[in-house]
């Protein structure tokens, strides 16, 4: 379970890298500390939740339809918190 935890972290640092170096060449991202904060707390909490969910599903097709959920659910809270789409 370590290493899965420890992937899941690794990957959201390094989905987390992608706006910070473009801050770095483009003033189109301006993200703040507290963007970056809700960044890593959805990719992270949507990480370990598919782990913990991995972990208590047997089958393929569940885990598919778990992971296709939480992705999903990622997805629309990023749009929201993004540009607002459901105002």
């Amino acid at each position: 379970m370590r290493s899965d935890v420890r992937r899941v972290l690794v990957a959201t640092l390094a989905i987390l890298l992608v706006p910070a170096v473009a801050m770095r060449f483009t003033h189109e991202v301006d993200w703040g500390a507290g963007d970056f904060l809700v960044g890593g707390a959805l990719l992270a909490g949507t990480g370990l939740a598919y782990v913990l969910a991995k972990r208590r599903i047997a089958g393929r097709a569940g885990r598919l339809l778990v992971g296709g959920l939480l992705a999903l659910g990622l997805l629309l809270a990023w749009a929201e918190l993004a540009v607002g789409v459901f105002h």
